[in-house]
């Protein structure tokens, strides 16, 4: 009988479990990351397109002159409306600390539905306003369109491999070398490639745009029409009348959705990634031999010849052999020292796991700002590892006071990144820029600190105050010794110059990329390269610090953690 029930129950345990997959089956077939799933449209359906800030880029000359974006929807461009005013489109938190403003726009696209020509709206731009046009058009300012997550782009030909790529983004005007008046692009032939999943449903695969510049009269009566020869150009010395027209082709593509952003990820020369770290490799394996001979050879020996017996030689000592009691004194100042190091704890791990999290393919570029939000709330998460490292540490140097460690934790690193917050959205709000954070977002910002980051770094900190303390392997002097003069080479800033530009060698070309990509709004994705330098610069830093540190203590200077910091940091 017992048998006959465990069969029973097993068999009704099989049956539930098969209910519960069937159940669950259609989730799993539909299942997408946040941000990136597929929209189907069919012939006719409207295709929104939104419209973000305009960003520099290199001008004419080949410049950058501005930093600063600007509000599509900023009364001195006089872009036309949508009916009802523009409505802002949702957009994550790094989206919006990292300048994007996306907007509805008035612009009328239909899937499938070619339009030669339309006019968008007719403006008048005051000679004001129409100087403030022309100095964006010469600091080379870029439109910056989005449909269904695309980015707007226009087609480029790689000088090297003679291979065409999409550029995000496309001119406000045209201004050549030396050009006086620049023109002002007002007609936009926009082209949008898409793939048939079925004979019903179409998915948006690549959107191009080619704007003009072209002085259209909107007729009385009559469609307007976009053949006009000569350009549109902006008088600063009298009010300009300007028509704004576009048109859309609707162009079929073999490319699939799940491979749109190909063409928007050109890589310029991955052989400069490969250089990159090659060039991190060398360093590495120099640093690791210099290290590994001193380890070997110097250390050992001065290792064995002060365990030995013979008592001329305990009387010839010299270098780190006579501060072993000095070396593991506090330092000064060692509260905001332990807070640094807790800091620098929650910053590697945040880097860390942002790498592995890109790595995986979980950060991607169709969802805006997801890199920057993976890292803001890594960085918030990982405030445990901040008070539980910065409490520990303070407890080993000999701090008594858990309320001291918990506060100088919790304030310092955030807050001094808050008050840096604070003072560029000041100036970016003085400037008239749009990539100002909201009040909103800052509170937002806020209330993860205070509600989330503070209670776990005061968590972290009770267990790392508790947790038993780094005891010292021999007996601190109750005397401070006397420290020699040091050689130049050891002072402060030539030995911080020397282990600076150790690790900065490692990593400038792909940190060049990085700049690159954050000045210039591209899209960053060569995360695989970037892990590898990452890991290779953890491994430089650590042999930079340990060899000048050796050298430091050979000096007989044994104030080596504030040294250790700033060596490793400069």
């Amino acid at each position: 009988n017992s048998q006959m029930r465990l069969a029973g129950a097993a068999a009704r345990t099989a049956a539930a479990a098969v209910a519960a997959c069937g159940l669950l089956a259609p989730l799993a077939g539909a299942f997408y990351l946040p941000g990136i799933a597929p929209h189907d449209y069919k012939a006719g359906e409207t295709v929104e397109l939104q419209v973000n800030s305009l960003t520099p880029t290199l001008n004419a000359d080949n410049k950058l002159e501005s930093v600063l974006s600007l509000g599509y929807y900023d009364e001195r461009f006089h872009f036309c409306r949508p009916e009802g005013g523009p409505k802002a489109v949702h957009e994550s938190l790094g989206s919006i600390l990292f300048g994007d403003r996306i907007y509805s726009s008035a612009f009328d696209l239909h899937m499938l539905r070619n339009n030669k020509c339309q006019a968008l709206c007719q403006q008048t731009i005051p000679g004001k306003d129409a100087g403030f046009i022309n100095d964006k058009i010469m600091k080379g300012y870029n439109y910056n369109w989005l449909i269904d997550g695309l980015p707007a782009a226009t087609i480029k030909v790689d000088d090297r491999t003679q291979q065409q790529f999409y550029s995000v983004g496309f001119g406000l005007g045209s201004s050549l070398a030396g050009q006086l008046v620049p023109h002002f692009h007002n007609h936009y032939d926009i082209t949008v490639q898409y793939h048939t999943v079925d004979s019903v449903h179409h998915r948006v695969v690549g959107v191009i745009v080619a704007p003009t510049s072209r002085n259209t009269a909107l007729p009385k009566a009559g469609a307007v029409t976009c053949d006009a020869a000569e350009p549109m150009a902006l008088h600063e010395d009298k009010d300009n009348t300007v028509v704004f027209t576009y048109s859309v082709k609707w162009e079929a593509s073999e490319k699939s959705w799940a491979t749109r952003w190909d063409d928007y990820l050109h890589a310029v020369d991955p052989r400069i990634h490969w250089f990159s770290l090659i060039n991190s490799m060398v360093i590495v394996v120099f640093l690791t031999a210099m290290l590994g001979l001193i380890l070997m050879r110097t250390l050992r020996k001065d290792i064995a010849r002060y365990n030995s017996d013979d008592a001329e030689d305990l009387q010839e000592d010299f270098g780190w052999k006579l501060v072993h009691g000095d070396v593991f004194r506090a330092p000064l100042h060692f509260e905001l020292l332990a807070v640094i190091l807790g800091s620098g704890y929650q910053l590697f791990w945040m880097v860390l796991t942002t790498l592995v999290v890109a790595l995986l393919g979980f950060l991607s570029p169709s969802s805006r700002g997801s890199l920057v939000t993976a890292m803001l709330v890594l960085f918030i998460m990982f405030g445990f590892s901040a008070g539980f490292n910065s409490a520990h540490m303070y407890h080993s140097f000999g701090g008594v006071s858990l309320r001291r460690i918990i506060i100088m934790a919790v304030l310092f690193v955030p807050g001094v990144c808050w008050v840096v917050l604070m003072a560029v959205n000041l100036c970016l709000i003085a400037a008239h820029s749009s990539a100002a954070a909201p009040l909103g977002t800052l509170l937002g910002v806020m209330a993860l600190w205070f509600l989330i980051s503070i209670p776990l770094t005061i968590t972290g900190a009770y267990f790392g105050f508790r947790r038993k303390t780094v005891d010292a392997p021999v007996r601190v002097n109750q005397i401070p010794r006397q420290i020699p003069d040091q050689p130049w080479y050891l002072r402060p800033v030539p030995s911080a110059l020397m282990g600076g530009i150790l690790t900065f060698g490692a990593i400038f070309i792909e940190l060049y990329f990085i700049m690159n990509s954050i000045w210039f709004h591209k899209v960053y994705y060569v995360f695989g390269f970037l892990f590898m330098v990452f890991l290779i610069l953890v491994v430089t830093t650590a042999e930079v610090t340990v060899l000048l540190t050796y050298f430091h203590l050979c000096a007989e200077d044994y104030k080596w953690h504030w040294r250790s910091v700033y060596t490793a940091g400069a």
